[in-house]
């Protein structure tokens, strides 16, 4: 995957991220945590983790989106996207202290949360209620990966497309058609086919 590390731009954490923020009692100690996270922004096509690091940190998104995906044979095959809300982590890979299997990187200009390892941890250690958020992580991968295997087994190219349509709108209107295509598991010709036989029939 050819991205590069670009400059990025450090903003200022007044309040807890929204995914933390709901985490019991973490509101009225926030001082004592604000340290460990880092508000930033990215450009498009940034790399958060690159495939093959150690991953040290936790992205929580407030504005943009961002991709996992994996690299097969230098091409980069995109596994799952994640909007405004969403946090994101080579979870197993954090905890174990493996190099990390995907890559992580913006799809558009974003503005993430940066946790780092250190400060999850001591959260993880201080606020217990912080292992229900990462069995939520980790259920959440597992459901759309297997939900994203299964389509592969019994759906169209086709049907895997209208089927993102009505699942998650999102990512047909503002993620760029070769990662959809990607994510489909198809070429970027045989998407525009795709959208441009529905578009003709709904006219």
């Amino acid at each position: 995957m050819k991205h590069s590390r670009q400059s990025l731009r450090a903003l200022r954490v007044v309040d807890p991220p929204n995914i933390f923020g709901g985490i019991p009692g973490l509101e009225a100690r926030w001082e004592d945590y604000r340290e460990f996270f880092r508000r930033i922004e990215f450009p498009a096509k940034a790399v958060l983790l690159r495939e093959g690091e150690i991953p040290s940190k936790v992205f929580s998104v407030e504005k943009g989106c961002l991709r996992t995906a994996i690299d097969r044979n230098g091409k980069a095959i995109t596994t799952q996207f994640f909007f405004e809300n969403d946090v994101v982590a080579s979870i197993e890979s954090f905890r174990s202290g493996r190099p990390s299997q995907i890559s992580i990187l913006s799809v558009e200009p974003s503005i993430v949360v940066v946790l780092q390892k250190r400060g999850f941890e001591a959260l993880l250690r201080d606020f217990p209620d912080m292992k229900d958020m990462l069995l939520e992580l980790l259920f959440r991968r597992f459901e759309a990966y297997a939900r994203l295997f299964a389509s592969y087994l019994t759906l169209t190219p086709r049907q895997r497309y209208l089927a993102l349509m009505k699942s998650d709108p999102r990512i047909i209107e503002r993620v760029p058609q070769h990662y959809v295509a990607s994510y489909l598991g198809i070429t970027p010709v045989s998407l525009s086919r795709i959208r441009k036989r529905i578009r003709s029939r709904s006219t």
